[in-house]
C-alpha cells in the first residue's frame, strides 16, 4: 500500500483543562484509528477534525478547570461551525445545563437542557460495568450488541433530557441512551456534532474501542 493510498486517520485533541484521564483517552483513540494529542492550545483544540472532553471528579472543579482553560468557549465554536465534540463521564455532565452537589447548584455549558444530580441507588458509586439501551438508529453503538458492558465511576448523573417542544418542526431531537444503577440515568447521547458518554469508553476494553471507532468514523 503506498503512503497515499493509506486510511487517513483523524486528528483528535484530547482537551487538558487539569482534569485527570488525559493519556488513557490518548491512548484510547490512538488505538482506535485517530491521531490524537493532549493539548491546552485553543487554537489546536478549536481547529482538530474532533474535540474529546473528558472529566474526572466534581462538577464543579470540572467546570471552573473548563471555564479557566477557555474550554467552555471553545465546545461552543466548535458546535456552531458543526464540528465534532465527544465528552467523557463528567466531561458530558458539564454539557448540561447545571449540576447539583451537596446542596450547591453550578452552572454547565448549557448545550443540553437538563441536571446532574446525585443517583438514588443502594450502592454509590456506581463502579463497574453495565450494558446501555441504545436506539436502533445509534451511530455509536452501532454494531454493538445489547448485552455488551461498558465501564462505569460516578455517582452523579442526569436523570433526563428535557426537550423543549419544536413548534417549527425544524430541530432534530438528541438519540439518548440509557442504563440503570438504582434508577434510571442518561448513559450517552448524540446531538449533531456533541456526543458524550457516561460511562469510559477508554476503560472498557473492546466495546470502549468498538464505540470510539464509530466515533472517529464520523469524523472522517
Amino acid at each position: 500500500m503506498s503512503r497515499s493510498d493509506r486510511p487517513v486517520r483523524p486528528r483528535v485533541v484530547v482537551l487538558d483543562y487539569g482534569s485527570g484521564n488525559l493519556r488513557s483517552a490518548q491512548r484510547a483513540l490512538q488505538r482506535a484509528g485517530a491521531d490524537a494529542e493532549v493539548s491546552a492550545d485553543p487554537d489546536a483544540a478549536l481547529n482538530a477534525g474532533g474535540l474529546v472532553v473528558p472529566g474526572v471528579g466534581a462538577f464543579a472543579a470540572c467546570m471552573a478547570g473548563l471555564r479557566s482553560a477557555g474550554g467552555d468557549v471553545i465546545i461552543a465554536k466548535r458546535l456552531a461551525r458543526s464540528r465534532p465534540v465527544l465528552g467523557i463521564c463528567v466531561g458530558m455532565q458539564v454539557l448540561f445545563a447545571e449540576g447539583v452537589e451537596h446542596g450547591e447548584r453550578t452552572a454547565g455549558c448549557g448545550q443540553w437542557p437538563g441536571v446532574v444530580d446525585r443517583l438514588t441507588a443502594p450502592v454509590l458509586p456506581h463502579m463497574g460495568w453495565n450494558t446501555v439501551r441504545a436506539p436502533a438508529d445509534s451511530l455509536l453503538f452501532a454494531g454493538i450488541g445489547p448485552q455488551t458492558r461498558f465501564y462505569f465511576v460516578h455517582s452523579y448523573a442526569a436523570l433526563a433530557l428535557p426537550v423543549p417542544p419544536d413548534t417549527a418542526g425544524t430541530r432534530t431531537p438528541p438519540l439518548v441512551s440509557w442504563a440503570t444503577h438504582g434508577e434510571p440515568f442518561v448513559a450517552a447521547v448524540e446531538h449533531g456534532p456533541l456526543c458524550a458518554t457516561q460511562f469510559h469508553p477508554e476503560k472498557s476494553g473492546d466495546a470502549g474501542a468498538a464505540l470510539l471507532s464509530n466515533w472517529l468514523e464520523s469524523l472522517r
